[in-house]
């Protein structure tokens, strides 16, 4: 789909799947619409039998029969039309969030993972069901809305054009004040949703953080901004119609007033001869008969600017860049993981760079940590590894082989990333720990639960391995989350495993049990560590320190701790941390 592309072109592409329900849906509308003018023709037929005493009951019953089977087909074909319709939007729907899901799938992980939870939410569920009501009621109700309208100035016009043309006499002199009203109105709606985006941010954040905002007393400041913001955007919306119900109430005013016209012009013809009294009576019914559709016409209006909206922040993700795929699996002769001058920016540009021309080589079965102040670019180097974005400059190579040429499934298979913050879905933990392979089986679960030291707190629990694990994993405590991830990591069995932060809700007391499952079962694979408890990776082959996006010292822990002084702070302030005491009122002593 093209960047430029409008957003109703997009809409049509979206619809091509519905096309031929789309068009019937159509067609049976305006079917619908010449249906509903025969009750009018029944009705003109038996007023011209009375006015010319010809009436008899075989005749009215005949035109009233006429009038029914009309009436039954406008009510037959608009239902088969707002059927099809509303097919064709949950279709168009269903296109769109496929497509919305397929691209996030492509996307670089790292873009991904920039947007929030609630823009995501809010876009796939919220927006794109607003798409809803205006197509599926669009097609069979403004079509007739707008077939209507036209249909009885033809009719009309077969009467007398001079009937014709008063019937609409009021439309030009409506048009004015609804021009005026509707001449910034782009403008309007524009700010009318940026203050219902920003107010909606405000009510999340104040959602969200409820928990911090009565920890720390600020429920007074954090209602108060929630309260300005909601006030805000009543004022604004308030101020807005304030502006405008003048015109609007005075083009609805005149707009339905053509019988102010139709009726003293009808008169006049029907005195000189040119019109029959049916006839008379027929175009003034007609007359009033030709506003109303237009006047719903205005709810479409809006209507149409909220399926625009949706339709464009569905395209902000649908058009966002894919990462390059390699198509044809590609043959690793081992696991190395090799660095070669390595520069990235997250916006690209050369002047925001967060690494710079870092050389580091990983070899297979080798257990390397990256360490250093906040900010000095570890987890950017783990998830670059992992493609979550392309380098800028430079090149990865696992096998050597260019990660942008192997295929993202196959470097989703041989790469295990486990992160701080981790994910579980709401289904029991024996299944969570399987989704790192499928085709597991039970013992194999246990086995993989175990060497992560998981069994311990499984036994506790009441159904044990068929416990839920509740929503996002809200069931379990951060260790214990962290504990099923190393799991499903374990269970997985990548040749590459990529731990970021992956211990720091560790418990102490089970902190080296978990180092050592995950020295023995990563045994003969290329183990990647970022940590900032030093302590958890002070065997490692090779520990790295990274500082301002540059690489400022690589050793094993006894070279760093007599090479480095910055490591060597580290060290210092980490094993004092861990030697920290207070004691309570009991004098029980507590170890930090």
């Amino acid at each position: 789909m093209k960047d430029k592309q409008s957003w109703f072109q997009a809409l049509l592409s979206f619809a091509s799947r519905c096309k031929g329900k789309m068009i019937l849906s159509v067609i049976c509308s305006i079917i619908s619409v010449f249906g509903g003018f025969v009750p009018f023709l029944g009705v003109y037929h038996i007023l011209k039998l009375f006015i010319e005493e010809q009436a008899d009951t075989c005749q009215i019953l005949f035109w009233c029969g006429i009038c029914v089977a009309g009436y039954v087909v406008r009510l037959v074909f608009f239902a088969i039309s707002t059927i099809l319709s509303h097919v064709s939007a949950y279709t168009i729907l269903e296109t769109i969030r496929m497509e919305i899901a397929d691209k996030l799938m492509k996307a670089p992980l790292g873009d991904v993972m920039n947007k929030t939870i609630g823009q995501i939410k809010s876009v796939i569920v919220d927006r794109v069901e607003a798409i809803e009501p205006p197509l599926a009621h669009f097609i069979p109700e403004a079509t007739g809305n707008i077939v209507i309208p036209v249909a009885i100035f033809i009719f009309l016009l077969v009467f007398d054009w001079r009937m014709a043309l008063a019937s609409i006499a009021t439309i030009p002199l409506a048009a004015i004040p609804f021009g005026i009203m509707t001449r910034n109105f782009t403008e309007k709606y524009d700010a009318y949703m940026k203050a219902n985006n920003h107010v909606n941010s405000v009510i999340v954040e104040y959602v969200e953080g409820i928990e911090v905002v009565k920890a720390f007393n600020q429920a007074t400041s954090s209602y108060e901004k929630f309260a300005k913001a909601v006030a805000s955007f009543k004022d604004y919306t308030v101020a807005w119609y304030q502006s405008t119900w003048k015109l609007m109430y005075l083009a609805f005013s005149i707009l339905p007033s053509t019988l102010l016209v139709s009726l003293p012009v009808g008169l006049l013809l029907f005195s000189y001869g040119f019109l029959t009294a049916a006839e008379l009576c027929m175009c003034l019914i007609l007359s009033l008969s030709i506003i109303a559709p237009l006047m719903r016409l205005e709810v479409f209006v809006n209507e149409m600017k909220v399926m625009e909206y949706g339709i464009k922040e569905t395209l902000e993700f649908i058009n966002m860049p894919e990462l390059p795929n390699a198509d044809k699996p590609v043959s690793l002769a081992h696991s190395d993981i090799e660095l070669e001058h390595v520069s990235f920016s997250y916006t690209g540009k050369e002047n925001e760079m967060v690494l710079h021309d870092v050389n580091l080589k990983m070899p297979q079965g080798s257990f390397t940590a990256l360490v250093g102040p906040s900010g000095g670019g570890k987890s950017t180097v783990a998830r670059l590894i992992a493609r979550f974005w392309d380098v800028t400059e430079g090149g990865i190579k696992i096998g050597g082989i260019d990660v942008k040429d192997i295929p993202l499934k196959q470097l989703s298979d041989i790469v295990s990333f486990v992160t701080q913050d981790n994910f579980l879905f709401n289904c029991s933990l024996k299944e969570n720990i399987r989704l790192g392979d499928p085709s597991a089986t039970d013992e194999q679960v246990y086995a993989a639960a175990r060497a992560a030291c998981c069994d311990e707190f499984i036994a506790r629990l009441e159904k044990g391995y068929d416990t839920p694990a509740g929503d996002a994993g809200k069931r379990l405590s951060g260790g214990e989350k962290q504990r099923i991830a190393i799991a499903r990591a374990i269970l997985k069995k990548a040749p590459i495993v990529i731990l970021d932060e992956a211990t720091a809700f560790t418990d102490p007391e089970n902190e080296d049990k978990i180092q050592q499952s995950i020295m023995a079962l990563t045994k003969g694979k290329t183990l990647l560590v970022i940590a900032h408890r030093l302590s958890t990776i002070q065997n490692a082959d090779q520990i790295v320190l990274l500082q301002k996006g540059h690489i400022s010292a690589i050793g094993k822990q006894d070279e760093l701790l007599k090479s480095s002084p910055l490591y060597a702070d580290m060290w210092q302030a980490h094993i004092g941390a861990k030697a920290w005491a207070v004691s309570d009122e009991s004098g029980v002593v507590v170890h930090v």
